[in-house]
């Protein structure tokens, strides 16, 4: 806040500046701030006294007021003829902030030399300087600030060298960037969190080999520093090489089995590279270590549930829904649980305990749907419709679902009816999608096939739309070649795709090759053993004459998903 002081008086001003597409800026955060961190100044600068003319106030109305609206170049242009009038290093600093926070270089630059000129101590003054003088190339002027950064504060050394790392790896130009940190580094070649700093800087830069080799140094120097190690680890993991991260942070461990930073860094690397297994056990060492760190448990409750032991993610979410800390996203996760279980009112509690938070909007559509599972579908399509959607995605959602309900309730003309009146204005391509599907089942191919060839033809790289109109295309008619090209086309797009894999093997079966279908077929449900996928897979075999492999795929997708319409119809067919 900026203050002009008037004989005992004194007039604040306090603006939020907001950056075009980004979130609001609290009025209590300085503009420039997560730019520039901030080091603490060591006194207060002398202010002076100034009266408040017509002029002064219409100047800080205008910079105010155009701050408020975004206007950023009028509220710096305002600031900095204020500062240089009025001699106020508040106003100064304000001025260069706003500028830095408008990536306005120039009045950044004019306004930090003025508020130096006022303020001789200021460190903050002279990060904005440093880094000025860095963009232009000037390394001797950018030396001259960093070094009273080094001597001008009450912080440890490490810690003003951290500050300076920050800053320079946020800089483009390498290589001024690079003769600036080793001009600073002389004289601290054998200092590990001197050259941790430096190995930071490098990282920002790209230059992984050397940032490794840099922490490499650290470590000849502190074999067990923690933040060292953690990074020395990422960088592998950056580099793709995951393998040798976990070796190294395993290798770490057994010299610091008792360091939380280091497990937590270690578990969830493990989850990260979907080692979930290992990764568990690690987190089960942690919460024997510290029962309530509501990381812990969150990631516990997580594997868990990611591995179906609803009982035990259950246990630890309860936990974790007693602390202050995530309780919200605690209840969100055994609302899910309730409702694998099928205690929907207990879901439903869950869900409507929740006030805010990343899961709320998920939660009021669950909600939802569970109000329409317990036959209130007039309740539940009122809920969705009173969702207040932040996005078009969000207004996306709430449609397809509504729509999905009366779906459900074979109100197909009905779920028809909602798609209609969404596509009225924009015809959205999520939306033509839903509507496409809603038409297969109503026997409405016209629609289906005209609604896929408008997203095809605005995207001709979706995959889904090719894919599902290729795949109708062969099922329910006999265009198999217009079907396979189709599929071919997104088959190229996401190759890997089991879905697709399986509409090509199902065309190819359909268009005689049956070899090459079992190929497609198999390499599908390798990938998913899904139901559908091994009712096509089992169909193929038994025309091609190995009945007995057949029923062996048959049996297998029968055992897992036991009441499967398609797959019982196939087997009803060939097998009664």
């Amino acid at each position: 806040m900026a203050c002009i002081l008037l004989s005992g008086a004194s007039a604040c001003t306090n603006v939020p500046v907001q950056e075009q597409g980004a979130a609001a800026t609290p009025s209590t955060s300085t503009p420039g701030a997560a730019i520039y961190p901030e080091i603490k100044e060591a006194r207060p600068p002398q202010r002076p006294h100034i009266e408040l003319t017509e002029g002064i106030l219409y100047k800080l109305l205008v910079a105010e007021i155009a701050g408020q609206r975004g206007h950023l170049d009028v509220s710096v242009k305002n600031y900095l003829e204020l500062a240089r009038s009025t001699r106020d290093p508040e106003l100064a600093a304000r001025a260069t902030r706003i500028a830095v926070y408008a990536r306005d270089d120039q009045a950044a630059g004019e306004g930090a030399q003025i508020w130096l000129e006022l303020d001789p101590e200021s460190i903050d003054a002279r990060q904005v300087l440093a880094v000025m003088a860095v963009r232009n190339g000037d390394i001797d002027a950018a030396l001259v600030h960093f070094e009273h950064i080094v001597k001008g504060s009450d912080q440890m050394l490490d810690q003003k060298l951290w500050v300076i790392a920050n800053l320079l790896g946020r800089e483009q130009d390498q290589v001024t960037v690079r003769r600036v940190m080793e001009r600073l580094m002389q004289g601290h070649e054998n200092d590990p969190e001197a050259l941790y700093a430096y190995a930071h800087v490098l990282s920002r830069l790209n230059d992984d080999d050397s940032a490794l080799e840099m922490l490499e140094k650290v470590l000849s120097l502190a074999p067990d520093n923690v933040n060292a190690n953690i990074s020395y680890a990422s960088i592998l993991q950056q580099q793709g090489k995951p393998e040798a991260a976990m070796a190294w942070m395993e290798k770490t461990l057994q010299r610091n089995e008792k360091d939380l930073d280091l497990r937590m860094y270690y578990a969830r690397l493990l989850t990260d590279e979907k080692q979930y297994d290992a990764a568990r056990r690690q987190f089960e060492i942690l919460i024997a270590q510290a029962p309530n760190n509501t990381d812990v448990l969150y990631a516990l409750g997580l594997l868990y549930l990611q591995s179906n032991r609803l009982d035990e993610a259950t246990m630890y979410f309860q936990r974790l829904s007693t602390l202050d800390q995530r309780g919200g996203e605690a209840g969100y996760y055994l609302g899910r649980i309730a409702e694998e279980k099928g205690e929907l009112q207990q879901a439903a509690n869950w869900y409507q305990s929740l006030s805010e938070g990343a899961n709320y909007f998920d939660a009021q559509v669950r909600l939802g749907i569970i109000l329409a599972r317990q036959d209130r579908l007039d309740d539940a399509r009122r809920h969705l419709q009173g969702i207040d959607a932040g996005s078009q995605e969000q207004k996306n959602i709430l449609i397809q679902a509504e729509a999905e309900l009366l779906t459900d309730k074979k109100l197909f003309e009905d779920a028809m009816a909602i798609y209609d009146k969404a596509l009225e204005g924009d015809q959205d391509a999520d939306l033509l999608y839903s509507r496409a599907m809603l038409a297969e089942k109503m026997d409405r191919l016209d629609i289906l096939e005209r609604d896929l060839r408008v997203i095809i033809e605005r995207e001709p790289g979706h995959a889904q739309a090719l894919n599902a109109l290729g795949y109708t295309l062969a099922d329910r008619t006999n265009r198999y070649q217009e079907a396979y090209d189709l599929i071919r086309k997104a088959l190229e797009i996401s190759p890997e795709d089991f879905y697709i894999l399986d509409s090509m093997g199902w065309v190819l079966y359909r268009m005689g090759r049956l070899d090459e279908s079992i190929v497609f077929l198999n390499k599908a449900l390798s990938a998913r053993p899904d139901p559908e996928i091994a009712a096509h897979l089992g169909e193929v075999l038994w025309v091609k004459g190995d009945k007995a492999a057949a029923k062996q795929i048959w049996e297998a997708a029968i055992k897992e998903t036991p009441k499967d319409v398609r797959l019982l119809d196939v087997i009803k067919r060939f097998n009664p």
